[in-house]
């Protein structure tokens, strides 16, 4: 099991991922939720993303409802995830709650980026539950840490939300048309928040998006393949990889990964 690059890389990408739990349970007790909240929701939210859009309106002095609609307008991409996985491992009884539970961006470029069905298994699992596990275990460290230090705004703690999921979406901007559409959204999102109330304007940007995409598809030539770009997982666990061999080395071309 200690040879297999499915565990191997699965495990090193469940220890880096799972550290980064200690700013989402921070951020979320200084947005307002309790250390009990925090935990609860990275047990059954369990979505990077989607978490962090959550406590960003909250934050921002939005209801639940607002705040729920705009972690389920980003956890979509877990729903295309799960059909790619569906078919490439095909989980039976209760495994595919369990695989469910923890399809992620981690643990889908994982299992894509082997070959073999399975190092496929191992690299989903490895990943999937390390992740899991450790996201969870850090994200009860960070919310008591958060607990512990007072107001956010004395730590400039108030807009670390914005900044953490601004981190998360800039990966995505790869090129002209998601560039272009985030501009497009950012703009809507200033005209309408002085008018509306805390967590709607990102409701009405998600809006914006759906209808500048939907259009771009129209347009498309007709036979076209549907564009999944900004789907894609946001780890690449053979990027390195890919970049010696294009540099020259003897291996050819290396597995190809997916794209928290």
């Amino acid at each position: 099991m200690r040879t297999s690059p499915g565990f191997r890389v699965g495990l090193s990408i469940a220890v880096a991922t799972g550290l980064y739990g200690v700013s989402f349970g921070a951020l979320a007790v200084t947005s307002g939720l309790s250390v009990l909240q925090t935990v609860a929701l990275s047990l059954l939210m369990f979505t990077g993303g989607s978490q962090f859009a959550f406590i960003g309106v909250v934050g921002g002095g939005g209801s639940g409802a607002p705040a729920a609609a705009a972690a389920a307008l980003l956890g979509i991409r877990n729903a295309v995830y799960g059909m790619q996985l569906n078919a490439m491992l095909g989980p039976k009884g209760w495994r595919r709650f369990v695989a469910a539970q923890v399809t992620i961006d981690e643990s889908t470029a994982t299992a894509s980026g082997q070959t073999g069905r399975l190092e496929q298994r191992r690299g989903f699992w490895t990943a999937g539950l390390g992740v899991f596990v450790l996201w969870n275990v850090f994200t009860a460290v960070g919310a008591f840490a958060g607990n512990a230090i007072g107001d956010p705004k004395q730590w400039g703690l108030d807009g670390a939300a914005v900044a953490a999921f601004l981190g998360l979406l800039w990966p995505r901007l790869k090129g002209r048309e998601p560039a272009a559409i985030a501009v497009v959204c950012a703009l809507a999102t200033v005209l309408a928040v002085p008018f509306l109330p805390p967590g709607v304007p990102i409701l009405v940007a998600a809006l914006v998006a759906a209808v500048l995409g939907w259009v771009s598809h129209a347009r498309a030539e007709a036979g076209r393949p549907l564009a999944m770009e900004g789907l894609e997982p946001d780890v690449d666990p053979y990027r390195h990889e890919r970049g010696r061999n294009a540099g020259g080395g003897p291996s050819g071309d290396a597995p190809s990964g997916g794209g928290t």
